[in-house]
């Protein structure tokens, strides 16, 4: 095995301009999406040694709402990550992941288009990650690659909630 970086976008939140961007909250469909993506996760049998937020509201709530389906010592690693909060990257993500084990994972929960310039700068590809989605990055040695990345609606299938996350 080696070690994964998994990453998801927040779910669905409030249009632009409705508050200051800190403090935007998710809409109800976002609070669903965050549910659903943390339901999947379980369901993965996906245990965590890091779990980083952005500390905007949006991002917080979705890996509050996610971590609800968690046993409770994986809902206790949920930790804020100021950098999170805008301008992440690749080798701000491989200083997270220095902190976890060889084969340890690490999930972040973060803001377009950051994360996605984060799995690029670690495999070199360009990804589409949506709201409430999820991409998995496999790092070994000095490169990654992409080996996941899933739609709300693909995460909504695997927690059971048919039609749910669209």
């Amino acid at each position: 095995m080696a070690r994964q970086l998994w990453v998801l976008r927040h779910a669905e939140a409030e249009p632009h301009g409705t508050r200051s961007d800190s403090q935007r909250r998710l809409t109800a469909r976002g609070e669903d999406q965050a549910r659903a993506a943390g339901a999947a996760l379980s369901r993965m049998d996906v245990a965590f040694e890091a779990v980083l937020f952005s500390p905007k509201m949006r991002a917080s709530r979705t890996a509050e709402l996610a971590a609800e389906h968690w046993e409770q010592s994986q809902r206790e690693l949920l930790r804020s990550h100021e950098p999170l909060a805008s301008g992440f990257d690749g080798r701000q993500a491989l200083d997270a992941l220095s902190t976890i084990g060889a084969d340890g994972r690490l999930l972040i929960v973060g803001h377009e288009p950051d994360l996605s310039r984060t799995v690029a700068d670690l495999t070199g590809g360009r990804i589409d990650l949506k709201k409430g989605g999820l991409a998995v990055v496999r790092l070994e040695g000095v490169g990654g690659e992409l080996a996941v990345l899933m739609r709300p609606r693909e995460l909504a299938l695997i927690a059971g909630v048919p039609g749910g996350g669209n």
